[in-house]
């Protein structure tokens, strides 16, 4: 059968998708780009926020029209079955812990549902870039988070089938592999090990590449700080960390459930810029919280100025299904959301920029890992800061490259 795919949402997401078509391809399907061409239709889902379930139902609606055989996957079938039913009825779903059942659901056999293991599973990746699942689910109970309810609770998987994972990936030529999690700082403390220790047997494999860490919690990043950190000292670890903040203010971070306060954060982010002073940091924010006060939106911003993050994430408060928080009272008003929201998106612009500005005249070894718009190509220096290059350079080589521009989301670099 002929077999579209379409994809949505985070890097977990997108490492689901790999599995997908390495599945459907192993099985004798053909992947297809077009859906009018396609015999099945999958729309891998994603329900972070509202807006984003919004989409997912828009394209769904799409897909029904086509009279085709529908999957839906993902997050939205393990917690919101009944509004898809109720758009598309005879659609096969499939949660997100057992996409790996894909070719049960073409075929039409119920899966036995015996083995939920995603690694060793055949991947196939399409890129230099290869985004690679090092657990599912999460440990934490932040109160506004519908991703746990959908992936389930922490599941780290075995340190030799994450390495085999990455061998696969590097076999196929990828050359920037990105570990993705829920919460990348858990990995494997239900396993009795940890990050820092998966990072020293990947760092250990054959070759030039380089590793992206997905996104971590400040809650469990202070609990295994040390391990982390020597992980990320690794020369093939890019010096680039992820950790949302979402708050400024301790009450606000308290109704979240975020375990950690603002003086924890501000204390890591240190920790982290002392022992690696290139780093590029990279931080989530929500606006309009329930209750949250113009004082307390005010402690964000003051954060803010105060760590300086070079990349800023903002989302606007969206009450998800099954969340404490949907059931808080104190809504802040749309109008106030939306102004809270443009000014940290203009502030953000501001800091990025600064940030940016300060890299040029260094020089840097970027790995080019796409091709840009206007006949340049893309890559990453080792801090995963962006660098654009106008010069003719193929997609995986590593090149010495001298900063001489910047923007609020990017570098542009010439060769030396």
């Amino acid at each position: 059968m002929k077999v579209y795919i379409e994809t949505y949402g985070c890097t977990a997401n997108k490492s689901d998708e790999r599995l997908l078509i390495g599945l459907v391809t192993c099985q004798g399907h053909q992947i297809v780009h077009d859906m009018n061409t396609a015999d099945v239709l999958v729309l891998l889902t994603c329900t972070v926020i509202g807006t984003t379930e919004q989409r997912m139902l828009s394209r769904l609606k799409v897909f029904v029209k086509t009279q085709k055989k529908i999957i839906v996957a993902g997050c939205m079938p393990s917690v919101q079955a009944d509004l898809i039913t109720s758009i598309a009825p005879h659609a096969s779903l499939l949660p997100a812990p057992h996409i790996q059942y894909i070719n049960d659901i073409i075929s039409g056999t119920p899966p036995a549902l015996m083995d939920e293991k995603k690694t060793t599973q055949p991947k196939l990746y399409e890129s230099v870039i290869a985004p690679v699942m090092i657990a599912e689910g999460c440990r934490l109970a932040c109160s506004y988070c519908i991703t746990r309810f959908a992936r389930g609770a922490l599941r780290s998987f075995p340190i030799e089938d994450v390495v085999a994972d990455v061998r696969t990936a590097l076999h196929q030529g990828c050359k920037e592999i990105q570990l993705t999690a829920q919460d990348t700082a858990s990995y494997g403390l239900d396993l009795g090990t940890h990050l820092g220790a998966l990072l020293k047997r990947i760092h250990a494999l054959d070759g030039m590449f380089r590793v992206r860490i997905g996104m971590m919690n400040p809650a469990t990043t202070k609990r295994h700080l040390d391990q982390i950190l020597s992980g990320y000292q690794h020369q093939k670890v890019y010096k680039f960390l992820h950790l949302p903040v979402q708050s400024g203010d301790n009450d606000i971070l308290q109704k979240m459930n975020r375990g950690y306060t603002e003086g924890d954060f501000t204390t890591l982010v240190q920790r982290f810029r002392r022992i690696l002073p290139t780093l590029t940091l990279s931080t989530d924010v929500i606006v309009g919280f329930p209750t949250e006060t113009e004082e307390q939106f005010h402690h964000t911003v003051e954060l803010l100025e105060k760590i300086k993050p070079d990349i800023i994430n903002i989302t606007r408060f969206s009450a998800r299904p099954l969340t404490p928080a949907k059931k808080m009272n104190g809504r802040v008003p749309t109008k106030i959301v939306k102004d809270r929201s443009k000014k940290i998106t203009e502030f953000s612009s501001t800091l990025s920029l600064e940030a940016n500005r300060k890299h040029l005249g260094k020089t840097y070894s970027v790995l080019v890992t796409e091709t840009g718009k206007k006949r340049t190509v893309t890559g990453r220096a080792e801090n995963y800061k962006q660098v654009v290059l106008t010069d003719s350079i193929g997609i995986g080589e590593v090149v010495d490259v001298e900063i001489i521009d910047a923007a609020p989301t990017y570098l542009v670099g010439k060769l030396i």
